[in-house]
């Protein structure tokens, strides 16, 4: 699946929830329950109904009635089953990946750590690092205005950041971007470590040296 299929199915599953736990609502109500604007929930909104997912009644005062179909219900479940799941395997990728990054540093004797981007990924590290001897130091996030995360210091300012043997790219919105200035700022490519779970390789940092 695709970041747009994805997106739209995240959406659809957003807006039957919405409808299923109240379904006298306004289209503001239902645009702000999945975060997008009036006109795009509105598009959802007939898409679905065009589907057969939501049934539209005309209620007084000018307002609608919305509700799931036997069909709508069956589709919010299996939406439901299939963002569960992808939540799980999302987690046991990301643990592997990181067990084997960790296992790496141990046998290098890189002990501090370094996490680059605040995430669900950010949080796996974490819970993940406890049994290991490692220990992650801070986080760096210039986008983040946060202070901490589960106890650990933020830094927005590079120059703040407390030096590691390793910086681990835990940013899932844009990691690529993250490895590049990473790898920019510390000049050691090898020493910028990318859970498997991203699919980033240093090959694609082709041309750009170890100092």
């Amino acid at each position: 699946m695709n970041d747009m299929e994805s997106k739209e199915q995240r959406l659809t599953l957003e807006l039957l929830d919405a409808i299923e736990r109240g379904g006298d609502v306004s289209q503001r109500h239902l645009a702000s329950q999945m975060g997008v604007a009036l006109g795009l929930a509105n598009s959802y909104l007939k898409r679905c109904a065009k589907k057969g997912l939501v049934k539209i009644r005309e209620a007084p005062a000018n307002r609608y009635f919305y509700y799931l179909t036997p069909q709508g219900f069956a589709e919010k479940s299996r939406l439901t089953a299939q963002f569960l799941s992808d939540s799980l395997t999302f987690y046991r990728q990301s643990a592997e990946s990181l067990n084997e990054l960790f296992s790496d540093c141990q046998a290098k004797d890189w002990t501090r750590l370094v996490l680059c981007g605040v995430s669900d990924l950010t949080e796996i590290a974490m819970l993940r690092v406890d049994k290991t001897g490692l220990k992650i130091i801070a986080v760096y996030e210039p986008d983040d205005s946060a202070v901490d995360f589960l106890g650990r210091p933020i830094y927005q300012d590079w120059a703040a950041c407390p030096q590691a043997d390793a910086y681990v790219i835990t940013d899932l919105q844009n990691p690529l971007k993250i490895f590049n200035d990473m790898v920019l700022k510390i000049g050691e490519k090898d020493r910028v470590l990318v859970p498997r779970v991203l699919g980033i390789d240093h090959s694609q940092l082709a041309g750009q040296p170890d100092t």
